[in-house]
């Protein structure tokens, strides 16, 4: 395969799983977004790896954009790390959580590629938070890939990126990660704050 046409293979891929997003489960987040908001609710968003950059970029995103109390630990290395050598991996965010008061009016929000696996022992931070989320009644949401793991089996809302081709699975997922929360943000019921580039655009356009 040549350069170009890996290139090509590629981005006709990513518009495929974009053709095939589960637009109802993007829509029912959209529902809960807007709740949690008008609920003075907190949004608490997980990930590891490429999910944890998403995370603290989501953050921002929905605070700044959106006007939700946003947050997530992977914000806080000294912690993360601290909780990581005295405590475990595995309890990294369950314990943060905790140490937040999470409460049945909060959400989780997760982005990983294949959900976290009990079975497996893989992503157990992201399982036992789903775990006491699910034990203290807050809602939880996703965008996750390959079958979803244990983030869609017990999420309220849950988008899994198709796979469409085995050897790019977590590319992307976690490309669409990105497409999908930028879409949440910028969706007319979410939106509260204009974003800079546009309403320079608008002025401009007057």
């Amino acid at each position: 395969m040549t350069d170009s046409t890996f290139t090509a293979k590629y981005l006709r891929e990513a518009s495929t799983i974009i053709e095939q997003l589960d637009q109802a489960s993007i829509e029912r987040i959209v529902d809960m977004l807007v709740r949690l908001r008008d609920s003075g609710g907190r949004l608490f968003f997980l990930g590891v790896g490429g999910g944890a950059g998403h995370a603290s970029h989501a953050v921002n995103d929905f605070r700044k954009i959106g006007g939700i109390e946003a947050y997530t630990p992977v914000d806080n290395v000294s912690e993360l790390t601290a909780r990581t050598n005295d405590e475990g991996w595995e309890t990294t965010f369950v314990e943060w959580l905790r140490g937040s008061r999470f409460s049945a009016n909060d959400m989780i929000f997760v982005f990983s590629v294949g959900g976290g696996n009990r079975d497996r022992g893989v992503s157990m931070n992201i399982v036992n938070a789903l775990e006491h989320a699910r034990a203290v009644g807050a809602k939880i949401v996703g965008v996750v890939g390959r079958d979803g793991g244990h983030t869609a089996l017990v999420a309220d809302a849950c988008v899994t990126v198709p796979t469409v081709n085995p050897s790019t699975i977590t590319a992307h997922t976690e490309e669409m990660q990105a497409v999908v929360w930028h879409l949440l943000v910028s969706h007319p019921r979410v939106q509260v704050h204009g974003m800079k580039w546009e309403s320079i655009a608008n002025r401009t356009n007057k």
